[in-house]
């Protein structure tokens, strides 16, 4: 039997709830309101959308360049290649999965990286990205240019944010599945999901960019989102193996500018998301424990610093956001 008193309670608690969550999502979108730069953001939690609303940019429906989020979209296609047994494991080197993209005059022990190594930035070779980034987009072989820079680090070692590093991820998976990145996405991730994904940059060789400039919708964004969440799963359908994106929220390594852990091409936070960072702004989020998808797309031409715009997100999602699970 329910006493009075429990009744009073309960009844308080079901009464409060819309209100308190009304409030929380006035919160949230107080907080958006006071980031100019942010152009959509969808929060999923379970099966319901929370929020998705797009006060600025192109909205919802249209293609927003995702920048290095792709670096974790490559993560989740070695994850499945793997799995299809067309690369041995992550341990194996470059020498083995994809011998003919080492140029001859690749820096001694290139050939001996490792595909975990590249996947979570740890490959040692001297950064593409940064300063470096234009000299290497405007070189006349990706491959070579990254693959021939000097060691500044031991493989496996510290983490080098380097977009050259998840390109020869990238070209690596093109060899030995014996499909583009592109097609690799398509069959692998966007067929499951339901997702467009349409043709991105390609380095003058032919190869798909392993790490920058593909597009996809911020509805896709969330799919994606969820699908880490959910251990790899969509709709019933185990799209990325549970093994893997266990595997991928592993901290391996450590941001020098964010603080952040990174696991297989995802970064970690200690309040417990894992997820893609692109310039701009751009964040493909996830967490486990409270249930939580979230995407967030911002201006892609504006720098989103840790220690300015990308910490405001971070604030975002660690406030507003996890409040309302």
């Amino acid at each position: 039997m329910m006493h009075r008193r429990t009744f009073l309670t309960t009844t308080a608690a079901a009464l409060c709830a819309p209100f308190l969550a009304r409030a929380q999502t006035d919160d949230l979108r107080s907080a958006i309101d006071a980031l100019p730069q942010l152009h959509s953001i969808q929060v999923s939690k379970g099966d319901e959308t929370v929020i998705a609303e797009a006060p600025r940019g192109p909205g919802l429906d249209r293609l927003a360049n995702i920048k290095s989020c792709s670096k974790s979209i490559v993560a989740l296609l070695l994850g499945a290649a793997i799995d299809r047994g067309e690369v041995a494991s992550v341990q194996a080197p470059l020498s083995e999965v994809a011998p003919n993209i080492l140029p001859s005059n690749a820096t001694p022990g290139a050939a001996d990286i490792t595909l975990e190594d590249l996947v979570t930035l740890r490959a040692g070779l001297e950064r593409t990205s940064g300063q470096n980034y234009g000299a290497w987009v405007n070189s006349r072989n990706w491959l070579a240019d990254a693959l021939s820079r000097p060691m500044v680090a031991e493989p496996g070692g510290q983490m080098l944010y380097s977009t050259g590093s998840t390109h020869i991820l990238g070209a690596a998976l093109t060899e030995a599945t014996g499909q583009s990145l592109l097609a690799q996405a398509r069959e692998r991730i966007g067929r499951s999901l339901g997702i467009e994904i349409p043709p991105w940059t390609r380095d003058p060789q032919g190869y798909y960019m392993g790490g920058n400039e593909m597009a996809l919708r911020p509805t896709a964004m969330l799919k994606i989102a969820k699908l880490m969440r959910d251990d790899g799963q969509f709709e019933g359908e185990q799209v990325i193996p549970q093994s893997w994106v266990a595997a991928s929220t592993i901290p391996y390594a450590r941001s020098p500018w964010s603080g952040l852990s990174y696991g297989y091409g995802w970064f970690l936070s200690p309040s417990g998301y894992t997820l893609a960072r692109g310039y701009g702004g751009q964040i493909i989020a996830s967490h486990k424990a409270r249930n939580l998808a979230v995407a967030i797309t911002s201006d892609p031409n504006q720098p989103a610093r840790s220690g300015g715009y990308f910490g405001d997100l971070m604030r975002l999602l660690d406030g507003p956001v996890l409040a309302l699970a």
